[in-house]
């Protein structure tokens, strides 16, 4: 048989499981006889591959591939689940963002690529059914590639992975939906919602789908209701109103306690927060009669003590300041990626601090914004991830 007859029956493997997939050229085989041989791969092989072993081969598809054709069965989404699969790509990289929310904006959110140091093109879009684009639906917090929304109109939550399009909703179990200082906090194997209520603590577990109630809560708020909780060696972090001091919420026990951690003199603000359970840092503001002089950061030590690290260079805080003018209950701050990000409620621009160069930056404007949002500027952390599940 000539080569060119033999070559014309491999141009396609066989149909395998709802889609066709092209052949790489096949080796040939030289002998004396034949000057190629192209044996026929049998399609009842493929038919009665195990289902281990054929995880197996789509484990090693490109994740982005892998992806794309999840739609095609039943079979190859829950395929994403297993733990063959996230094990193998446990350590894809994605790109870690700073997100961006408005009340005005709320079907979608300009990214800002920390690691391009550029806004993103095009914007992330909600395509999770849950959620519908009117203004009851409000970004509240994002932990470890999971976002929290508030669903007023159902007085409920829903937590999603954008990712892997994965999403749970969960019904808020008092009324009015009246809720403070919410804060998704990512465990073991899930994730917890703290938030408060009345005079209770209320913290959601997604492990056993439960919420639980502790009526031993005084006020903490303070000026500090848009500022999320630090999540510190399991417990959650806040400050009181003057005169300053921490106070601690064990996720597990439901305690309180008021800590006897010293703080800095001449606090005007103070805001807390953690770099993933590490370490604790504090951002605050000093000067005389409530009014701001200098920002600076502390690191807490292991003398349970806070220590200085950096104070913020006199151009940076005086644009800062003008910008929040005194209304502090306006800051807030968040951890991202090796930065410290402090932010006000009423500016579009955010002021952050990386560790790994010891310096100050600004992120600008994102230039799709419209010049009339003057407030409501809420910024998050968003670091895509594979195995966080909803």
């Amino acid at each position: 048989m000539k080569m060119s007859e033999k070559s014309r029956s491999f141009k396609y493997f066989p149909k395998f499981s709802g889609f066709t997939v092209a052949a790489a050229k096949p080796k040939c085989i030289i002998s004396s006889s034949e000057s190629c041989y192209l044996p026929e791969m049998d399609p009842g092989i493929w038919s009665r591959l195990p289902p281990e072993l054929l995880d197996d081969v789509l484990s090693f598809l490109p994740l982005r591939t892998y992806l794309n054709l999840r739609s095609t069965c039943k079979r190859f989404d829950s395929l994403l689940y297993s733990p063959s699969f996230v094990s193998k790509h446990s350590d894809s990289s994605f790109s870690s963002f700073l997100l961006l929310a408005h009340p005005q904006c709320f079907s979608q959110f300009p990214l800002y690529d920390s690691a391009l140091g550029t806004w993103r093109s095009l914007p992330l879009s909600l395509s999770v059914p849950l959620l519908s684009a009117t203004p009851s639906t409000a970004l509240l917090s994002i932990a470890d590639g999971l976002v929290c929304f508030s669903l007023r109109n159902s007085c409920s939550f829903v937590v999603c992975n954008f990712l892997t399009k994965s999403s749970r909703l969960i019904e808020f179990p008092y009324h009015p939906f009246r809720f403070e200082l919410l804060t998704l906090v990512s465990v073991h194997l899930g994730y917890k919602i703290f938030t408060l209520f009345a005079d209770s603590a209320l913290v959601f577990d997604s492990r056993d789908h439960s919420w639980r109630k502790f009526n031993n809560f005084e006020a903490i708020l303070g000026d500090n209701h848009r500022q999320e909780a630090a999540c510190y060696n399991g417990h959650l972090y806040f400050v009181t109103p003057k005169p300053f001091s921490i106070v601690s919420f064990d996720l597990d026990s439901g305690e309180w306690e008021v800590t006897d951690i010293v703080m800095p003199e001449e606090l005007t603000f103070v805001r807390l927060v953690s770099d993933g359970d590490r370490k604790l840092y504090m951002i605050g503001g000093t000067g005389r009669n409530g009014i701001s002089r200098r920002l600076r950061l502390w690191e807490f030590s292991e003398e349970g003590n806070w220590v200085e690290v950096e104070s913020v260079p006199q151009m940076f805080c005086k644009k800062f300041m003008s910008i929040c003018y005194h209304n502090y209950e306006h800051v807030y701050c968040f951890w991202h990626q090796g930065t410290i990000c402090v932010c006000c409620y009423t500016w579009p621009e955010m002021l952050y601090y990386r560790f790994c160069r010891r310096s100050w930056h600004w992120v600008p404007k994102c230039p799709s914004l419209p010049e009339r949002w003057s407030c409501g500027f809420r910024w998050f952390s968003f670091v895509p991830q594979l195995c966080a599940s909803a």
